[in-house]
């Protein structure tokens, strides 16, 4: 193999394949990323048997050929590397490096033994086309609910499903629980995608991408980012049926501006950290206010308010953790949040008529 890239798409495409080669592993060749001559381009791909990411970048091909390297020493050394022409050429799977200057030999080894690379049969995979803003909005508006508890896999990761019409997204880790309606479907998909690929979509959706397809079949995802494609397993098992937690109605609303729900949380928070976090939310109908209420044994405590709509009386004790981090995804200016008493589940929503974003979250026992 012989060719030359620029220092920059290089480095970029490293970048992304050593996020996902593995150093933790008792396959030694999965810490490597496989370089591989593709028609005109280069692929730069790596996998560790769960996720596989690879990305083709333009290049000057001398000869065809294929090589894996190490992915910390490679990936290190190209970033290093002055913005200007690298001439990359196997010999003997030692991979020559060579830009401005600086040489360097990479002990490599052969790229028959590294694991094939995921396949997907686009011709019976449901696929959707997703605006990057879109899809980036809704990933991080469920991937924070999502369960870190490896002892419920399900838990793990966002639902992706189609219901009446449209594709949901939905995450819970027991404690609270969001919801996103992304786009109108016709087709039929059930699948739970795990958090950290989703979290490598993230990282990787560029500036320059403004739509991402979206592939599934029985037991894997694609997401394809232009010359970027990740591949990810599904998690095998059931969602549970969390609809049946969200309540249609509830005996007080509350609404206000987002910005001062937001404001009141945090500073009750400071005065929560010794009680878990937990804050007492009190709605006052007759004066149209909302308070915080949080106490530090030892230190004091504060009470915070601000004028709202509110429909009916009522008081629930929060994880002030959970409430500001619902409140910096919800895409409103203002914010609906309603509950029934001191034991039913609470919902934040966007005040807007066809609000496609909601967020659960259970009370703690005051």
């Amino acid at each position: 193999m012989e060719l030359s890239v620029t220092q920059e798409n290089l480095s970029r495409a490293l970048g992304a394949a050593s996020r996902v080669a593995s150093s933790k592993t008792q396959l030694p060749i999965l810490s490597n990323i496989l370089m591989r001559t593709d028609g005109h381009r280069l692929m730069v791909a790596a996998t560790n048997l769960e996720i596989a990411s690879s990305q083709h970048i333009g290049a000057k091909i001398v000869n065809e050929g294929a090589i894996t390297v190490p992915a910390r020493l490679i990936t290190e050394f190209v970033s290093s590397l002055p913005k200007t022409t690298v001439k990359l050429k196997v010999d003997d799977n030692k991979l020559q490096l060579k830009a401005d200057g600086y040489t360097s030999t990479i002990n490599g080894t052969l790229a028959d033994d590294f694991p094939e690379l995921p396949t997907i049969n686009e011709k019976t995979a449901v696929k959707y086309n997703i605006g990057t803003g879109s899809l980036k909005q809704a990933i991080s508006q469920t991937i924070l609910t999502a369960s870190s508890d490896a002892t419920r896999p399900v838990l793990t990761g966002v639902y992706w499903h189609s219901f009446e019409g449209h594709l949901y997204l939905a995450a819970t880790d027991g404690y609270r629980l969001s919801e996103k309606r992304l786009v109108a479907t016709k087709s039929d998909v059930s699948a739970i995608i795990p958090t950290s690929t989703l979290q490598e979509v993230l990282r990787s959706v560029s500036d320059d991408v403004e739509e991402v397809e979206v592939l599934f079949d029985e037991t894997q995802v694609r997401f394809r980012l232009n010359d970027t494609e990740i591949t990810s397993r599904l998690i095998d098992g059931n969602f549970p049926d969390y609809r049946q937690l969200i309540p249609a109605k509830s005996e007080t609303n509350v609404t206000l501006p987002c910005s001062d729900f937001a404001q009141i949380t945090k500073v009750a928070g400071l005065f929560a950290r010794e009680s878990g976090g937990s804050v007492t939310i009190t709605a006052n109908s007759s004066k149209d206010k909302l308070s915080l209420h949080s106490v530090a044994t030892e230190l004091g405590e504060n009470t915070s308010e601000t004028p709202a709509k509110v429909s009916a009386d009522g008081e629930v004790t929060l994880n002030s953790r959970y409430l500001i981090e619902s409140l910096n995804v919800v895409d409103s200016d203002e914010v609906v949040f309603r509950f029934s008493g001191k034991l039913s589940p609470c919902v934040l929503a966007g005040n807007k008529k066809d609000s496609d974003y909601l967020h659960v979250i259970m009370p703690l026992k005051s």
